[in-house]
């Protein structure tokens, strides 16, 4: 009996260790593609800001020393404006809707375009904020974000309770925003900027948590469904990121 139970412990510590390897591997692959998705953002935003705005004077002045180029002009001022604005949004209820008809290479394809779409909608922060502002904004994103999702990771608490009020308060801010711009209050920006900080912080760790504990629940299928649920799992912290980012920059970004 007593060598049955040896043998019988020695197997579940090594299941576990397996499961903890995978687990490792798995959450270092939902990293990796944000990042990487984090960076063609980037590599997009910049780009695009490139051919939008300049230093040789033109009738579209910003008034910062900067100005439209004709291309600008198009893509900030012209009704293109509101295609490249809600562009993204569209894309993630595709992406979510398609997800399960591709295949891992397409699922992170389109990710990748996704995320070159959501730059390019966010580029005219080069003209709204100074490129130092960004940066700073961008470290202190990344600082808050890394000490949230670790939390998310090791916690014993379980955050699934958190998840119906954080998807309330999501939707609720999201009609806010689209009001807000028809009525450009500067209170209720202020007030969405606040809001929308805390909601992405707490998504953030609950996210995190929630990707793990989709592993742990998954982790005998196959490589195919693990590598979509990877995917999906990088662009929702992906977009934790991206949005804490945003709404920090509205409080922290020093305007042109």
């Amino acid at each position: 009996m007593q060598d049955y139970n040896s043998i019988r412990t020695a197997g579940t510590a090594t299941r576990s260790a397996a499961v903890d390897e995978g687990l490792r591997a798995y959450m270092n692959k939902v990293y990796g593609l944000m990042a990487v998705g984090m960076l063609v953002t980037a590599g997009a935003a910049w780009g695009m800001a490139g051919l939008a705005l300049s230093d040789t004077p033109t009738q579209w002045a910003l008034g910062n020393g900067h100005y439209l180029t004709e291309f600008g002009k198009t893509l900030y001022l012209s009704p293109l404006k509101w295609v490249v604005m809600f562009a993204p949004l569209v894309m993630v209820f595709a992406f979510g809707a398609a997800l399960n008809r591709l295949s891992v290479q397409g699922a992170t394809t389109l990710f990748y375009a996704f995320a070159a779409v959501m730059g390019i909608s966010i580029s005219w922060i080069f003209a709204a904020y100074t490129s130092f502002s960004i940066i700073q904004t961008f470290l202190i994103t990344a600082i808050a974000f890394s000490g949230l999702s670790l939390y998310g990771y090791t916690t014993k608490r379980d955050l699934s309770g958190m998840g119906t009020f954080l998807m309330m308060g999501l939707i609720g801010l999201i009609v806010a925003m689209i009001v807000n711009i028809f009525l450009q209050s500067s209170a209720m920006q202020f007030a969405i900027s606040a809001i929308g900080v805390l909601i992405f912080a707490g998504l953030t760790a609950y996210d995190t948590q929630n990707i793990k504990n989709t592993y742990l629940q998954l982790a005998n299928s196959d490589r195919d469904f693990l590598g979509k649920a990877a995917i999906m799992g990088a662009l929702q912290l992906y977009l934790d990121f991206l949005n804490l980012f945003m709404f920090l920059l509205q409080f922290l970004g020093n305007r042109e």
